[in-house]
């Protein structure tokens, strides 16, 4: 049986002006300058943690917690991507197994309950869940586990490197925004539903 592993942020869910404006307002008041196209491609390419983590170690200070103050704040503004109900439709309509992995905390769960999306996935493990972080595919390997999910047909689905190489990591498919020899690349969400292997 099919099943799709979603990653969340910039593959489902428009986060990325959100999670940009509680970095803003976290880095407020401090001498860490707010260049938003350079923070976009390191999150992008690592993590909000990695982020922060990079900060502490350049300044000392811990600024975290600020930005975990502050997204709540930015939360309402964060949207489905284009096409993301409609797929998700599609992949309950042929039968395919659901799971989200994210490196979101805990405020995924209300996040997916507000976006009416919670009901279509069976599983949805976060950050929270104390999973070693992506590429590691410790999180990957739980759910195929617990699922019993066939690597052959288990696809993670997601819109950076770090989500291909989770997926490679774990003998599983990819399905990604990125080219990448060994991913079937998308340009929009509508695409997974034409994609003849599945």
């Amino acid at each position: 049986m099919t099943a799709f592993i979603w990653d969340l942020d910039g593959t489902l869910l428009d986060s990325y002006e959100a999670i940009l404006a509680a970095i803003n307002q976290a880095l407020r008041n401090t001498d860490v300058p707010f260049d938003k196209e350079a923070i976009r491609w390191h999150i992008l390419a690592t993590s909000v943690k990695d982020f922060f983590e990079k900060i502490e170690k350049e300044t000392g200070s811990n600024l975290k917690p600020l930005y975990q103050t502050a997204l709540p704040q930015f939360s309402g503004e964060i949207r489905l991507l284009p096409g993301a109900r409609e797929v998700l439709d599609w992949a309950e309509e042929q039968g395919i197994q659901q799971f989200v992995f994210t490196h979101k905390d805990e405020e995924a769960h209300p996040l997916l309950e507000r976006l009416d999306l919670a009901t279509y996935f069976q599983e949805v493990v976060t950050a929270s869940d104390g999973f070693a972080r992506k590429p590691d595919p410790e999180a990957l390997y739980y759910l195929m586990d617990k699922y019993k999910l066939n690597p052959d047909q288990t696809y993670y689905i997601g819109d950076r490197l770090l989500d291909i190489e989770a997926a490679l990591a774990a003998g599983i498919q990819s399905i990604n925004f990125l080219s990448h020899p060994e991913s079937q690349a998308i340009e929009h969400l509508g695409e997974i539903s034409e994609l003849p292997f599945l």
